[in-house]
């Protein structure tokens, strides 16, 4: 990642660039993603986005909720296809 902001910042030297950690999906919903791994080691605050605003940050406000209701939505409509493949397994 260090490499592809030094290269951009030879091309264009006064971008404003920001690294994150992004991490899409909270398995911990809905407390909030509290890995230990994590604390000290990243300003949790300006260094890491964590699902929802992982999301809104690419697709603008809103973005993550829209996705959840599209997965939402197909999986209604692809239940009985899940459920079929899944009975395989048992």
């Amino acid at each position: 990642m260090l490499e592809w902001i030094a290269i951009y910042l030879r091309k264009s030297p006064d971008a404003k660039i920001n690294s994150y950690i992004a991490i899409p999906y909270n398995p911990y919903e809905p407390k909030p993603y509290e890995r230990w791994t994590l604390k000290g080691m990243l300003d949790l605050d300006n260094e890491l986005k964590v699902a929802e605003k992982f999301w809104d940050f690419l697709g603008g406000n809103n973005a993550y909720t829209s996705l959840l209701d599209c997965f939402e939505r197909v999986g209604i409509e692809l239940r009985p296809e899940i459920d079929r493949y899944f009975e395989k397994f048992k």
